[in-house]
């Protein structure tokens, strides 16, 4: 459960994508980069999301979609397009309704935004990858690499909360990772660790929330 500090203070939420509004599968897309490559895993999961590299692109070091392709494809050891590299993330992807539905209710009562620990290539595939998602957020939905720091750093909350006019002590964040609440409460925030969607109801009703 959330602390609680006034039950009517909330006045912005933010909600992570991967494994809460999203079921997320890596193993899909190793499978799917084997395939195109014709190699193992072991010749580019560790340059690519071991290495720093991945972590990087997630605080902005690479400002645009084609800077991030590009270095995936130098990281991957083979050439990829924006197209085939937007199918691979959205086959990895399938809508939790019921927590879609919560976090349109939370919108519908609050000022919304997503906050996806991601670079600027996934930012442009964001209308393939999850327009139920979009539907909700619309130009709110965020990646970290948008403001020069990723979850948990408290900077990312920090900046995502000024951008928007919203005080950190009155904005709720969702995310099912536990050093990223640690990051989120270190900003202030009054953060909920994603396990159920009975789970958030429950605390969402105890930020007087009507679910």
């Amino acid at each position: 459960m959330p602390q609680i500090r006034d039950a009517k203070a909330v006045t912005f939420v933010v909600f992570d994508m991967d494994d809460v509004l999203y079921d997320y599968d890596h193993e899909i897309r190793i499978a799917a980069l084997e395939r195109l490559t014709g190699r193992g895993r072991e010749t580019f999961e560790h340059a690519i999301w071991y290495s720093g590299w991945e972590a990087s692109a997630q605080t902005g070091e690479l400002a645009t979609p084609e800077a991030y392709l590009a270095g995936f494809a130098e990281q991957l050891g083979y050439p990829i397009d924006a197209e085939t590299w937007i199918a691979i993330r959205a086959a990895m992807m399938r809508p939790r309704p019921a927590v879609l539905a919560l976090a349109n209710v939370a919108a519908e009562q609050a000022d919304a935004a997503l906050l996806s620990n991601n670079g600027m290539m996934l930012k442009q595939a964001l209308p393939v990858c999850a327009p139920e998602m979009l539907d909700i957020f619309g130009e709110k939905a965020h990646v970290s690499a948008e403001f020069g720091a990723r979850k948990p750093d408290p900077a990312v909350f920090l900046r995502l909360c000024e951008r928007y006019g919203h005080d950190p002590r009155q904005t709720f964040f969702v995310d099912d990772m536990p050093e990223n609440i640690e990051g989120a409460e270190a900003a202030g925030l009054i953060a909920h660790l994603y396990e159920t969607p009975d789970g958030l109801r429950k605390a969402m009703r105890a930020l007087d929330f009507e679910v």
